[in-house]
């Protein structure tokens, strides 16, 4: 996420593909662990306590699902939020540069915006690491 923030440089976190590959195999570990050394308690995450009966069947079928769609959600969210980052400091970077010509003041505060982001956009590398570990 981090290489991302140097010019000219790419980000292989912007590729689903990419986040997939890391996401599922440590979910995958993390699940597996859990039901092989915590069975009863990984169980009690499928139903939640004083789940009226007439409930259970379809709680158990929505967690379930649930559980499935993590690591997909979790390299979803990672890639759109770098990428979001990404493509904003470009155009940003960008209108400063077109903006320098026709009014210098204006691209200095635009300049500015994008030193700005930048740190805004190194703390979001830092936490969506934080949320993927």
């Amino acid at each position: 996420n981090l290489l991302g923030l140097l010019p000219h440089s790419f980000t292989p976190t912007t590729q689903l593909s990419m986040n997939l590959g890391m996401a599922i195999p440590l979910w995958a570990g993390a699940v597996i662990t859990g039901f092989r050394y915590k069975t009863k308690a990984s169980l009690a995450h499928f139903l939640p306590q004083g789940t009226p009966v007439p409930l259970i069947p379809m709680l158990v079928i929505i967690e379930t699902i649930s559980l499935f769609i993590q690591p997909v959600a979790l390299a979803v969210r990672l890639t759109a939020n770098i990428t979001a980052g990404h493509l904003l400091m470009h155009l940003i970077g960008g209108a400063a540069l077109a903006l320098i010509s026709i009014s210098p003041t204006t691209a200095l505060i635009t300049f500015i915006i994008l030193i700005l982001l930048t740190i805004l956009e190194f703390a979001v590398a830092m936490i969506q690491a934080y949320v993927f570990t």
